[in-house]
């Protein structure tokens, strides 16, 4: 891959070998995600509710805010309250207030939402076992020198 030179900022050309990998990647990268968005609508989903359904299930820490799921997802706060919106009326995600803080609201996944995250996760698992001997060279060839 490109090396920096000396001038802060300056890197050397990528060899064709460099852009053979780095396409492979986003090839390789673009596919999963298309079975990503197929899966969630084949569950009757959105991509972007699966998305928010996993970002609260997996969130370090436990409790998270609707703050917490529009910084995860890479959205703004008010486009993540209508996506909460639309999962509290849809039965997968409930709001309660923190015990510690009642104006902060913490989210959490119902046993519907908890159903439909956990078939999800385990099409995705098996996806990604199944990519990893094709992706896992590229990454490696990418990330040494």
């Amino acid at each position: 891959m490109a090396k920096k030179t000396a001038k802060k900022g300056q890197v050397t050309a990528l060899s064709s070998r460099d852009y053979q990998l780095l396409a492979e990647f986003r090839y390789r990268l673009a596919r999963f995600l298309a079975f990503s968005e197929n899966a969630a609508e084949d569950a009757g989903l959105a991509p972007r509710q699966h998305q928010a359904l996993l970002a609260i299930k997996g969130f370090p820490g436990g409790a998270v805010t609707v703050g917490d799921l529009a910084e995860r997802l890479g959205v703004r706060h008010h486009s993540a309250v209508g996506l909460v919106d639309r999962l509290v009326a849809a039965g997968f995600v409930r709001r309660q207030a923190d015990a510690h803080d009642r104006r902060k609201i913490i989210l959490s996944l119902t046993a519907a939402g908890d159903k439909i995250l956990a078939g999800l996760s385990a099409i995705h698992r098996e996806e990604l076992r199944r990519i990893t001997p094709l992706l896992a060279p590229v990454l490696a060839q990418l990330g040494g020198e």
